[in-house]
C-alpha cells in the first residue's frame, strides 16, 4: 500500500484477523464439526486467512462439540495425524517456533484436549483443540494462523456476540452455525466483518457472484468476479444537458429574494416556496 501511494495507484488489501465461529446446539453436530475441520485444517492447516480462529459455545455444549472434534479429526486423519498424508506443514521453522510458542505458554499448555503433537524436524504440527484459554493469553490475542483451535465458554450464546466485540478487530470472515433465525439475523446486523458465512465455512471465497474483502484491520475493498473489475475501474461521471430551463437563482446578483426563494428550495416546503416566489413579484 505504501509502495502504492507514492504513484496514486488504488489497491485492494485483504489481510486476516481472528475469524471466530459461534457453534449453538441446535445443529446438526456431525456436519458443522465436518465444515469447520475442511476451514480449518483441510485449507492448509489452518494457514489460510478465512481459517477459523477459536470457537464460541456454550459451557454445557462444550464437551460434546470437542468430542466430535475427536471423532472426525481422528476418521480424516487417523489416530497419529502426524502420520497423514493428507495435513498440510507448517510453512517454516519461524512459524512452526511461533506457533509452538502460542501453545507453550504456562496458562495454555494445561488447556489442550486434543492433539498437541509436533515435529520439528519435519514441521508438523497436529490438529490441537484447546478448552477455555484465557482471554487474555497470547493465542487470543494474534491471529493464530495454524492448526490450533481455542474453544471459548460462555453461559448463554448471545454473550458471544458481546465477546466478538470486546476482542476490537474486524476479522476477515466469521461463522455461526445454528438453525435459529433470530441469531441469523442477530449474526448478520451486528458482527462486523469482512464477510459471513451461516452453517459453514471459508466456502465464501470461492463464489465469484459474492465480494471478498476486509473491513478495517482485515483489509479494505474487495474482489472476486466483477467486483475486481469494478475495484480498479474508475467510475467516470458524464452528464448532458440541454439549453432549456435555465435557472436564474444561479447567477449574480445575490438578493435577498433570491436568497429566501433558494432557502425554500432547499429545505422542500411547498408553502416557504410559494412565500417566496409571492414575495418576488411583489417586491
Amino acid at each position: 500500500m505504501a509502495a502504492a501511494a507514492k504513484h496514486l495507484t488504488p489497491v485492494v488489501l485483504e489481510l486476516g484477523g481472528k475469524s471466530p465461529v459461534i457453534v449453538v446446539s441446535d445443529i446438526n453436530l456431525k456436519v458443522a464439526t465436518r465444515r469447520i475441520i475442511a476451514g480449518k485444517w483441510g485449507c492448509n492447516n489452518g494457514q489460510a486467512c478465512v481459517s477459523p480462529d477459536y470457537i464460541i459455545t456454550t459451557k454445557d455444549y462444550a464437551t460434546k462439540l470437542v468430542d466430535s472434534f475427536k471423532c472426525e479429526l481422528e476418521r480424516f486423519y487417523g489416530k497419529d495425524p502426524l502420520e497423514s498424508k493428507d495435513l498440510s506443514r507448517i510453512v517454516n521453522s519461524d512459524h512452526f517456533d511461533r506457533l509452538s510458542k502460542l501453545i507453550d505458554e504456562e496458562k495454555v499448555s494445561s488447556k489442550i484436549v486434543h492433539g498437541g503433537q509436533r515435529n520439528e524436524k519435519n514441521l508438523q504440527i497436529a490438529p490441537t483443540i484447546l478448552l477455555d484459554v484465557p482471554v487474555n493469553s497470547l493465542i487470543m490475542k494474534e491471529e493464530i494462523f495454524g492448526p490450533l483451535l481455542p474453544i471459548i465458554t460462555v453461559d448463554k450464546v448471545e454473550q458471544s456476540f458481546d465477546l466478538i466485540h470486546s476482542s476490537g478487530g474486524k476479522p476477515l470472515a466469521a461463522y455461526l452455525f445454528t438453525n435459529n433465525k433470530k441469531l441469523k439475523r442477530k449474526f448478520v446486523e451486528t458482527v462486523s466483518a469482512g464477510g459471513l458465512v451461516v452453517n459453514d465455512t471459508a466456502v465464501h471465497l470461492a463464489i465469484h457472484s459474492l465480494p471478498f474483502g476486509g473491513v478495517g484491520e482485515s483489509g479494505m475493498g474487495s474482489y472476486h468476479g466483477k467486483f475486481s473489475f469494478d475495484a480498479f475501474s474508475h467510475k467516470k461521471a458524464v452528464l448532458y444537458r440541454g439549453f432549456a430551463g435555465d435557472a436564474f437563482l444561479r447567477y449574480p446578483p445575490y438578493t435577498p429574494g433570491k436568497l429566501t426563494l433558494l432557502q425554500a428550495l432547499l429545505s422542500g416546503s411547498i408553502v416557504g416556496i410559494i412565500r417566496a416566489l409571492l414575495g418576488w413579484f411583489w417586491a
